[in-house]
């Protein structure tokens, strides 16, 4: 059964967030870190990008969701991500994790895959590649861009989170949020969200920011998408270019009212 989230379910989490304003802990790339942090505080949450496997028990502890992204990989940032995890799994903090650059290579998937298993994540996000990757290792993807559609890649997902016990999320022109049985989908957006870096990773870091104060995986993760989707609508509406694109789509995250929704 695929349904869309309702204004009023979308509105309490925006304003949850606002609120609550809870730490992100976020583990992510060096690409898009600033730009992470930014959406972060805009949409009235906080970020902490923290990566040191040293103080991950203790950041774990004060943060209200992790957010793992493998963007940029080495040995001691898999380590980190490990303790995170695992500190995070013992505490019942919600996990989101971004697989980024899964089916590119080998090493990529398996890392996933490791903390997957690890650290069993609440929220898993990617594009159609990368979560096509997960379920079949013969799927290559193009880099960090997704050479498959979300619609392709629907059925990958629902077996994910069969096997994983996770919610799957794949984001492309239609976004598409399963348990495994339940699809929720979002529409909207707009084509140049494509030519800025990091949008998905963007989309991760809110998935985080909504897990941390919603308490349905499905319901956290349809409501990021749909303001990431929103946002990203209304601010290719006034933008010249890819440039401008990152500032007015933090912009609208920041000005989000119900009247908006």
């Amino acid at each position: 059964m695929k349904t869309t989230i309702s204004i009023d379910v979308l509105s309490a989490a925006i304003a949850a967030v606002r609120a609550k304003s809870p730490l992100v802990h976020s583990i992510t790339n060096y690409v898009v870190m600033n730009n992470s942090a930014n959406a972060l505080l805009a949409v009235g949450a906080s970020p902490v990008m923290a990566h040191w496997k040293d103080e991950m028990e203790e950041m774990t502890a004060i943060a209200g969701a992790l957010v793992i992204n493998i963007g940029t990989l080495d040995t001691g940032w898999i380590e980190g991500m490990k303790a995170a995890g695992l500190a995070a799994s013992r505490r019942g903090t919600p996990i989101v994790l971004d697989p980024v650059g899964a089916g590119a290579t080998s090493q990529r998937t398996n890392a996933a895959w490791e903390i997957i298993n690890l650290c069993h994540p609440t929220i898993i996000r990617g594009n159609g590649s990368e979560i096509m990757a997960l379920v079949d290792a013969d799927v290559k993807s193009k880099g960090v861009d997704s050479s498959a559609s979300s619609d392709d890649a629907l059925s990958a997902a629902k077996k994910l989170a069969s096997e994983t016990g996770a919610v799957v999320v794949i984001s492309g022109e239609t976004d598409y949020i399963t348990d495994g049985t339940e699809v929720y989908t979002v529409e909207g957006g707009d084509p140049i969200m494509t030519s800025v870096t990091g949008m998905g990773c963007t989309a991760t870091a809110l998935v985080g920011a909504f897990a941390a104060v919603v308490s349905d995986p499905m319901e956290a993760a349809a409501a990021a998408m749909a303001v990431m989707s929103l946002a990203g609508e209304r601010a290719a509406a006034n933008a010249r270019g890819n440039g401008s694109m990152q500032m007015h789509f933090l912009d609208e995250l920041y000005n989000l009212t119900p009247e908006t929704l």
